[in-house]
């Protein structure tokens, strides 16, 4: 059966308001060894931790772009019961821009399925993680994210991995600074978000729920 006719099916089959959420993660060849190794166990974790959770598993939808030489769906939005992580390979340089262009188009196309469908839907979150510095043009991604941002259309959350300049990557996060990974706590930090999802789930579309701040601290350098 088509992909997007089987999306739109369980989306008739399973009308809970969604949670969209875009991984845009850094796989250029600085991300090679222990980080990547570790940022895919995150994202394993992640993904488990969703599908345990009885409310936020009919709710979350997780799309994942890569970067790294090239920006790539890695994985489309779908039923989490029907995903699996896919493999992450080191590889060239960091075209972030590219990669914010493409999770802002895939969260663009699944809003309008959503409304296709009727299904009402939480505000859209972007997930950014980097080791570097982006190594083309951000300009455009970074004024479709202002526009977003200022009109309370998305969430992001800019991650920065290492020790690597933020001057840039905060060009992509107009509202919410880059937040410094303390070591490889990826697991740590997939395991907030995972809660911050199900908080997320269990209220209602439009209402404010706000972070657990004090759950940063586990994987964050403050």
């Amino acid at each position: 059966m088509d992909e997007f006719i089987l999306r739109q099916e369980e989306l008739i089959d399973n009308p809970t308001p969604r949670v969209p959420i875009c991984l845009a993660l850094d796989v250029s060849g600085s991300m090679s060894g222990e980080p990547l190794q570790e940022m895919a166990k995150g994202v394993e974790m992640f993904f488990d931790a969703i599908k345990e959770d009885e409310i936020a598993r009919y709710s979350a939808e997780i799309s994942i772009v890569t970067f790294g030489g090239v920006a790539r769906k890695a994985l489309d939005f779908y039923s989490i019961d029907r995903q699996e992580v896919p493999e992450f390979y080191a590889d060239g340089a960091t075209p972030m821009g590219e990669a914010v262009n493409l999770a802002l188009d895939m969260l663009e196309h699944r809003k309008e399925e959503y409304k296709n469908a009727g299904v009402d839907y939480y505000q859209p979150w972007l997930v950014i993680m980097t080791d570097g510095e982006p190594t083309d043009d951000i300009s455009n991604a970074a004024s479709r994210l202002s526009e977003l941002a200022s009109s309370k259309k998305i969430s992001i959350f800019p991650i920065a991995i290492g020790n690597t300049n933020t001057d840039k990557f905060a060009k992509l996060s107009p509202t919410r600074p880059p937040l410094r990974l303390n070591g490889l706590n990826f697991r740590e930090f997939f395991m907030w978000l995972s809660k911050s999802v199900s908080r997320v789930s269990q209220s209602t579309p439009g209402e404010t729920v706000s972070l657990d701040v004090k759950g940063i601290n586990a994987w964050a350098q403050i």
